[in-house]
């Protein structure tokens, strides 16, 4: 087993993906620098990002150290089916596509409390833009700046607080630059994450495939689905250990739908970089963002699956170095796998999973200052302000949240679920809510602001209580047609959080419909937002591309039903 450190050429490598990276930002920053840079043009490229641009900048924001990590670790202890995660986004970036954008376009919205404000009106907005903030820096901004810290210490030796500084100070050179910058390099930062990650994959099967004395890639998969034939199940039954986490049928006509409807479609994090192109180049950059989800679990998966395979084979030292810290964890998996890259591609490697990390620290980073500037600052504070104020203040947010994340990550309460589940499940507690707001504001005129505070607060509220219910109800009698399994940790009965974010989701639902037409003035609501029906119709080429990924992931879910 190599030791945890980067040789020489592998320090090249990643030095030439760090040039190209700033050189590159730099060269778009000049070249399209105007002489005078408006609050729309820094926050959102208006018109300046193309369609493999926004495609790639949403796939480098999505993707971080929780994939590269946490969710190889899913492959590891779960197996294929987190897949899910993955492949059910790509139908989901179809609907956003051809749902969502129009509405956000038409009505130019360009920040997600604005929507809410021109929706709803200010209290629900002002409320959500505050939540949002502390959400995003709490949990999304801190987790990806910690894993991101702890995986690029593990592989290259360097002490933890030092890799964190690094990575910090790289996303805010890239952010101070603007969407602009953020977009394209991206598609850089993209293009190491892919083939690194594609150089992790294929070292694990063959490693795999050597293992059992024969070599080649597709040898090493076969033999993969032979000796971990229950880790290449999509769909969990409820006796499985870990169907918690992916409760049955839940993840394709459940939950699963909430949590991927609003993270795509209700997050400033991502419809960012949507919101200043045209309806045509912003569909077609995500109809190539779900081409490319269609293939991360093959980068971010495979390769725990690998490393299942390996450990339980007493492949070399490779159990010895699972079992860090004397238990059993999971989320060593890529890291071990890293560690046994030749030099070059370790440094290759390396590249991609920080490329990963910056990209999202940057993409989050960028979505913090928008939401701060223009929803509170611009609203609140100085309203006054003019476009050269809101800048400014936007890039002094970007700092000072980066070092916010930096004080209080070491306080970061990553569960035994590992850092992926944690984010989806604490995000979990507010999206059924917010999503709720969002549909119900997009396509019922008579929605009023009544309905959507009871869903903002309401929707929370029942969270916490489903989540805690256990501890004094007894959910047995639930698991018999699967709303519950047995925790192994606490010993409890629990639901799974993506049920419960279904469940919570309906109530949300039904209390807006109740509350709304119980006011009579709703049937003339001011507020409504005007759709037609010719809106939501895709070009051709749009149409062809997205059976295509339906038909991909239609034949995906049935051989590994």
């Amino acid at each position: 087993m190599q030791t945890k450190s980067l040789h020489i050429f592998d320090y090249l490598v990643f030095l030439v993906y760090f040039v190209i990276v700033a050189g590159y930002g730099y060269y778009i920053y000049r070249r399209k620098k105007k002489a005078t840079t408006d609050s729309k043009d820094f926050f959102l490229a208006e018109g300046s990002l193309t369609w493999w641009a926004i495609g790639a900048s949403l796939i480098a924001s999505n993707i971080s150290a929780e994939q590269f990590i946490g969710m190889s670790g899913n492959g590891f202890s779960i197996g294929l089916a987190i897949s899910t995660y993955e492949w059910m986004a790509a139908a989901t970036l179809i609907v956003v596509a051809v749902f969502f954008l129009p509405i956000y376009l038409k009505n130019k919205i360009y920040t997600m409390p604005q929507f809410l404000e021109r929706r709803y009106n200010q209290t629900v907005s002002t409320i959500m833009a505050v939540f949002w903030l502390l959400l995003y820096v709490v949990v999304n901004l801190t987790s990806i700046l910690y894993l991101g810290a702890l995986a690029v210490s593990t592989i290259s030796g360097i002490n933890f607080y030092v890799c964190m500084v690094a990575l910090a100070f790289f996303a805010i050179l890239i952010t101070l630059g603007g969407m602009k910058v953020i977009g394209y390099t991206d598609v850089i930062q993209v293009f190491f994450l892919i083939l690194g990650g594609l150089a992790t994959t294929y070292l694990a099967l063959q490693l795999v495939s050597e293992h059992f004395g024969t070599t080649g890639v597709l040898k090493g998969f076969s033999l993969m689905t032979q000796h971990a034939s229950e880790h290449f199940h999509m769909i969990l039954h409820k006796e499985n250990p870990k169907y918690l986490d992916l409760p049955g049928l839940s993840v394709l006509i459940g939950g699963m739908w909430i949590v991927n409807l609003n993270y795509w479609g209700c997050n400033q994090y991502i419809t960012q970089r949507a919101l200043g192109a045209d309806l045509k180049t912003a569909r077609s950059g995500l109809l190539f963002a779900g081409f490319l989800k269609l293939l991360m679990p093959v980068i971010v998966v495979l390769p725990g699956i690998a490393a299942y395979v390996l450990y339980s084979q007493n492949h070399g030292d490779f159990a010895q170095s699972m079992m860090k810290g004397g238990s059993l964890n999971a989320d060593n998996a890529y890291p071990v796998l890293l560690n046994l890259l030749p030099v070059g591609l370790k440094g290759l490697a390396f590249a991609a999973l920080t490329a990963a990390v910056v990209a999202s620290l940057a993409g989050k980073a960028n979505s913090i200052s928008t939401i701060f500037s223009l929803d509170i600052y611009k609203k609140i504070y100085n309203k006054d302000a003019d476009e050269k104020k809101i800048v400014s203040v936007g890039r002094l947010v970007v700092v000072v949240t980066m070092i916010i994340a930096i004080v209080i990550s070491n306080f970061l309460g990553i569960d035994k679920k590992g850092g992926f589940q944690f984010i989806q499940e604490y995000t979990g507690f507010v999206s059924p809510g917010v999503f709720a707001m969002f549909a119900l504001g997009f396509f019922w005129k008579r929605t009023t602001s009544s309905a959507a505070m009871f869903a903002m607060i309401g929707g929370l509220l029942l969270s916490f209580f489903l989540k805690f219910m256990p501890a004094w109800v007894n959910l047995e009698p639930l698991h018999q047609i699967g709303f519950s399994a047995l925790n192994p940790d606490s010993g409890l009965w629990e639901m799974a959080f993506i049920d419960r974010m279904g469940l919570v989701f309906v109530v949300c639902v039904i209390g807006m419909v109740i509350i709304t037409l119980s006011d009579k003035a709703s049937a003339n609501n001011p507020k409504g937002l005007a759709i037609d029906s010719s809106m939501f119709k895709p070009n051709m080429g749009f149409t062809v591309g997205a059976l295509l990924i339906i038909g991909i992931l239609i034949a995906l879910y049935t051989v590994f039903w």
